[in-house]
C-alpha cells in the first residue's frame, strides 16, 4: 500500500466514523485552548481510528494529532492528523467539515489527503504527482486582479489573536472581491486547491490545520509564504497573485 492510499484509507475511515455520528447529539464536549475550542467524543473517536490504523501500517513512523495523538518515531518521517476539522460546524449540524491526514519527511509535506465526507469529496496530492479530486486532476484558478479576488480565511480561538485578525480582515475586504470563513483550514486549502477559491490567509495555525493543504495547494499549482512576523500565519494563492496578497495583509499593520 503506497503512503497516499493509506492517507486516503485512514481519512475514510475517520469519515466513516464521523457521519454516522453527524447530526446526533454528541457527548462528553469538552474544551480545551478556550471556552469557544470545542472537542467531543467524535473528534477522539476519530483520531483513535487513523492513529490505530497508521500505527499498525507504518509502525516505525512519527504521528501528530490535534487531539493528543504525539510519537517519535524512528524512521524520519511524521504523520500529521486532524480528525475532525471543523468540530464547531460538526457540533452544530453545518455540514462543512473533513478528515485531514498528511505525512512529512525530510524535505516537507509529502502526502496529503483531506476527506469530506457530506459531500463525498476526497482531496489527494503527492508529492510530485499533482493534487486531485476524487481521482480527477485539479488546479488553482487563473489570478484575477486583486479586487475581484475571492478569498477565504478564519479565525483563532484566542481572543488576542481575533482581535488582530478582525483588524486584517476590516481591511482586506472592501479591497477583494469578497471572503468566505468556512470554519476549517483544510477545505480552505482544498477548495483553493480545486480553483473554488483565488486565494487564502490565516494566523493562528497549527500543524495540523495547514500539513495536508500545503501539498494540495503546491501541487495544484499554487504558492504559499509564512506571513512575516506571524507566529503559524499563512497565505496561500496562485503564484502570481500571491505577492500582492501579502502586501495586502501587511497593509492592515500599517
Amino acid at each position: 500500500m503506497t503512503d497516499l492510499d493509506l492517507a486516503e484509507l485512514a481519512a475514510r475511515a475517520a469519515g466513516a466514523l464521523l457521519l454516522a455520528r453527524f447530526g446526533r447529539p454528541a457527548s462528553h464536549v469538552g474544551r480545551k485552548s478556550s471556552a469557544t475550542d470545542m472537542v467531543s467524543d467524535a473528534d477522539r473517536a476519530a483520531e483513535a481510528t487513523v492513529t490505530e490504523l497508521l500505527r499498525r501500517e507504518r509502525p516505525d513512523d512519527g504521528l501528530l494529532g490535534e487531539e493528543g495523538s504525539d510519537q517519535a518515531g524512528s524512521s524520519g518521517r511524521r504523520w500529521v492528523v486532524d480528525p475532525l476539522d471543523g468540530t464547531t460546524n460538526f457540533l452544530y449540524g453545518i455540514p462543512q467539515w473533513a478528515v485531514s491526514v498528511a505525512l512529512e519527511d525530510d524535505e516537507g509535506v509529502a502526502v496529503g489527503v483531506v476527506h469530506e465526507p457530506v459531500r463525498g469529496e476526497t482531496f489527494t496530492a503527492a508529492r510530485g504527482e499533482g493534487a486531485r479530486l476524487n481521482g480527477e486532476p485539479i488546479s488553482i484558478r487563473k489570478p484575477p486582479p486583486l479586487s475581484e479576488a475571492l478569498l477565504a480565511t478564519g479565525f483563532s480561538y484566542d481572543p488576542a489573536t481575533r482581535a488582530a485578525q478582525a483588524t486584517t480582515l476590516h481591511h482586506v475586504i472592501p479591497r477583494v472581491r469578497d471572503v468566505r470563513r468556512a470554519g476549517a483550514a483544510s477545505l480552505d486549502m482544498s477548495w483553493l486547491a480545486a480553483g473554488r477559491l483565488d486565494g487564502y490567509y490565516e494566523r493562528g495555525l497549527s500543524d495540523w490545520d495547514w500539513a495536508a493543504g500545503r501539498v494540495l495547494v503546491t501541487e495544484a499549482g499554487g504558492a504559499l509564504a509564512d506571513l512575516e512576523g506571524e507566529p503559524r500565519g499563512l497565505a496561500a494563492a496562485a503564484p502570481a497573485l500571491l505577492p500582492e496578497l501579502l502586501d495586502l495583509i501587511r497593509g492592515a499593520r500599517a
